[in-house]
Formats: structure tokens, sequence, C-alpha cells
């Protein structure tokens, strides 16, 4: 009855964390967050733990990586009360089916060449980049096209992999080693992949999580700070299901690098240029150019002759189109591979030039200014409004004065942010739509507009 309990939780609403304990008493310290589905490493797994967690509504997931044991632990795992398992790392087909012939949910989060976008509850990975400005060997930052810094982001893949799925999308990819990481960068961890409406699975560095098992106040701090922001963004549960707004189109595809981090999508992005990704499997008809002015095919050879009549109509109708140059082909991903080599970086510098030249400074939904650490993602229902425009910032210092423009009229702005109230911003009409400008952003804020 108690497994039954914690299955109730559909797999959509699982919010699922990385732990390393099968002490009962760690259970207490996990309610502290809306955490409810472990991962569980083998010396982990306990029958007692299972049922003492799935009598407070927390599901329990086995982690299994590759080797030869992997095909014959469907018995332990259903000894340990599991309510499923997690295939993680494996290069190829997983032996999955004694597990659920054994009635427990898999999950398979590997390569991102593996992903499973159709026919799961849950399509996860274990490849992401650690999410902010991280320095490169010199100390400095990075440089991003735009000439800020460079914001190190799973966004790119995951706004590709939104549009592909109709699963629940996992980040399971975990902090650099040999590192303690400041509770900033795990905030915006799970924010990088939230404002997406995919789940970052919480990996806290050892010596955050030793001092978080011993009860330190100042980790129990850290802690429900990281429980705060997962707890904003689940009272706003709506927001997963509303589309992104942008009148630029990406047409792309997994063989011409939606999955890929640091690619197009980020560099548009890193502009503050709202895109919508569309993969070229779900370009089947005009619905798919609804709301575009401006859509770049990255590769015309694969287009089908469907597609290109699609693409020709969009066009007829004042749409415009880029389209890679002749011959021009993305680099080959390799399954170890989520970035760009260095020498792939200058094959799409040729088409990112054009992307840059064809959007120039236009208000393609919103512009942001005075953020150049900051990322965003707008989003509405199908009816238009209230328009939401998250917003992460990826620094150690917050951000202020920040200038907003959306395109439209609206009469009510309010600014959300973890731990706060609701604030009314004011707002004044421009000549792009409307405007708001927000005296101070700390690292993750929500302006709805209405």
């Amino acid at each position: 009855m108690l497994l039954l309990l914690a299955l109730s939780i559909p797999a959509a609403g699982w919010i699922p964390a990385r732990w390393h304990s099968a002490d009962l008493k760690t259970l207490e310290t996990i309610k502290l967050t809306p955490v409810n589905c472990l991962l569980l490493e083998r010396e982990h797994w306990s029958a007692e733990f299972s049922a003492a967690a799935a009598e407070k509504g927390i599901v329990t997931l086995g982690v299994i990586p590759p080797g030869g044991k992997a095909g014959d632990l469907a018995g332990d795992a259903t000894k340990a009360k599991l309510s499923g398992v997690v295939f993680e790392g494996f290069p190829s087909e997983p032996p999955a089916k004694a597990y659920r012939d054994a009635g427990l949910t898999v999950v398979e989060m590997g390569p991102r060449t593996r992903m499973q976008f159709e026919g799961a509850e849950i399509a996860a990975t274990n490849q992401g980049v650690w999410a902010g400005i991280n320095p490169v060997e010199d100390g400095s930052a990075k440089a991003a096209p735009s000439g800020g810094p460079w914001i190190d982001t799973n966004g790119g893949f995951l706004r590709f992999a939104r549009a592909a799925a109709s699963a629940t999308i996992w980040m399971g990819n975990q902090p650099p080693k040999d590192a303690a990481i400041p509770v900033a960068r795990y905030l915006q961890a799970v924010a990088d992949a939230a404002i997406l409406s995919a789940r970052w699975v919480i990996a806290l560095d050892p010596e955050f999580e030793g001092r978080l098992l011993r009860g330190e106040a100042k980790a129990l701090d850290d802690w429900k700070a990281i429980g705060a922001h997962l707890a904003f963004y689940e009272s706003h549960q709506e927001w997963r299901a509303y589309e992104p707004v942008a009148q630029l189109i990406l047409v792309q595809d997994v063989d011409s690098g939606g999955l890929f981090s640091g690619g197009v999508l980020d560099m548009i992005s890193v502009k503050h240029t709202p895109v919508r990704a569309v993969p070229a499997a779900k370009l089947t008809g005009d619905e798919a150019m609804r709301g575009a002015t401006m859509a770049v095919n990255v590769d015309p050879a694969a287009t089908t002759p469907q597609q290109k009549e699609i693409l020709r109509r969009f066009t007829r109708a004042g749409g415009t189109l880029l389209t890679a140059p002749p011959g021009w082909k993305f680099p080959a991903q390799r399954d170890d591979q989520i970035t760009l080599d260095k020498d792939d970086v200058h094959t799409i510098d040729q088409i990112w030039r054009e992307i840059n030249n064809m959007t120039g400074r236009r208000n393609l939904g919103a512009r942001l200014f005075n953020v150049s650490t900051m990322l965003s993602s707008l989003s509405a229902p199908e009816s238009g409004k209230p328009l939401v425009l998250q917003m992460v910032n990826y620094s150690d210092y917050p951000v202020e004065d920040v200038t907003v423009h959306v395109l439209g009229k609206f009469g009510k702005a309010t600014l959300l942010a973890p731990g706060g109230p609701p604030r009314a911003m004011e707002v004044y009409d421009n000549e792009e739509g409307t405007g708001i400008d927000i005296d101070k952003i700390t690292t993750v804020a929500a302006l709805v507009l209405e």
C-alpha cells in the first residue's frame, strides 16, 4: 500500500534528487524541500528506507550503471521495495525487460544521442554543462557572440528537446568534481532547466552533502534555499504547459545540431532574442510556423518536398527565410559529446553571422537591456495571455536596473521571485509595445504580463 501511495504521484510530477544515504532520519531533511523522488546507488537500496520514504510520499529509484550485473538486479530492486530503476550511462539499449516485467518503472538516463523523446514518461540524460559563467583556464570569462560573458547553459538543447518531446525532461548532470560549489550555482542549475519546463536532478557535491547529512546549520540553510527555488517553480506548474513565444523559428533536428549545447539556439538566446525550435519531424503543416515572421532552416538538404512547400508558403505570406549556405553541414555529434569542438565553432560561425544580420536589433517578442549575465524564456498559453518572461541571473551578484520591452499592449505586470511576495510593476507604452523597469534581480524572477 505504501508503494502504491508513492506511485500515485505521476512521473511528470516527480521532483528528483540523488541521495547517498539510507538513514531514515535523512527523510526529514528531504521533506524540507519539495523533492519527492530519490535516486539511490546500489549500496543504499533498503526496503526499510523505501517503505519509510513511500509513507512520506517519496518515490525511490535505484541507479544501475553499465556492467555485468545490470540485467540481474530486478529481484534485488523488488526486495528493496523500489518504485523503479534508472539505467544511467548506458551507451546502448539497457537490459530493461526483466525490470518492467517485475512492475518497476524504468528511466533511461544516458547520452543525449540515445534520448527517447516519444513513448516514455521521462526523457532523461546524464549529459549536461554545469550552468553558469565558468572561467576558462586563465581565469577569465569566455566571451559570448554579443561581447558579454559566455553563459554555460543547457538552454539551447532544452529548447530543442522540449519541442521534440512529449515526455518530461530530466537533466541528470552532476557538479564539477573535486569542487565545493556555492549555493547560488545550485539555484542556477535548478532554474536553467526549469525555465524550459525541464527538471534538474538535484546532485550535491560531496562536501555539501556530507555537511547536510550531518545536519550542519549552514548546509541546512542552503538546502532550504534550493527547496525554495524548487517550490517557486512547482507553485507555477501551469508554466510548464505554456508554449514558447517568439517571432523567430529555428528549423532543426538531431542531425543538424539539436542536441548540442553552445550551438545556434544558445547563440541566439544569449542575445536575448526569443526563438522557438521546430524539429524538422514536426514541420508537417502551416501551424508549425504560426506567429513567426522569421525562420532559419539549418539543414535545407534534409528538408522534404512537403516541408519546402510549407516554407515557401511562409515566405509568400511575408515571412523572411534564411537557409544554410549550399554545402554547409552541421558537425556530426559523438555519443560522448555535448558541446562543439573548437574547430566546429568556426564552422557554424558562418550561419551565425547570417542570423545575426537578419535579426539585428528587432524585437521578436521581447528585448531585455542591462542583462549580460542573464538568460530568459518567453512563453504563454494558447490564448496568448498571460505572457510570462522567466529570467535567470548566472552571476554571483544581483543585476540592477533591468529594462524589458515586450511586443503588445499590457495593462498589468507582476514580478514574482522565490521567497518574496508578488510585486505590482509599473508599465508604460513604448514604440515596441510595453515597457517595464525592474530595479533588481538576484537569481531568479518571472514577469507576468496581463
